[in-house]
């Protein structure tokens, strides 16, 4: 029997459970479910067909990919009608990195920071 893979969460340590979960909420229209007293406290965030989960980070301060390794998101969404999305993000004051460009390999895409100074890239394959 082939096997499928059918979908990818992004799992992010956050300092403060809470403030990032609210970042989400309020400026990129997730909607949280909060398991904060369980062995391993967590907040679950859903927007379509995307989960995020956030965990408890030991570090005050989150070191991105790009600090880490010189280059790099922290995250990729594809999506459909990025445009769309896009224009949330602006019309909510979302920093943006990277505005809504075609790139050199054929991707849609725009770039935001979040809260805790992660890149997050959101594109559509157009070729």
């Amino acid at each position: 029997m082939k096997s499928e893979l059918l979908h990818s969460l992004l799992i992010l340590p956050v300092p403060d459970l809470n403030a990032t979960s609210s970042y989400y909420e309020e400026k990129l229209s997730f909607k949280a479910v909060k398991y904060l007293d369980v062995n391993q406290p967590h907040i679950c965030l859903y927007r379509d067909l995307v989960e995020i989960v956030l965990t408890k980070s030991k570090l005050s301060e989150i070191q991105p990919n790009r600090v880490i390794h010189g280059d790099g998101y922290d995250g990729y969404f594809t999506g459909r009608n990025i445009e769309n999305i896009y224009n949330e993000c602006l019309a909510s004051d979302v920093k943006m990195v990277k505005h809504l460009q075609m790139t050199d390999y054929g991707n849609s895409e725009f770039v935001f920071e979040d809260i805790d100074n992660r890149w997050i890239c959101i594109g559509v394959k157009k070729i």
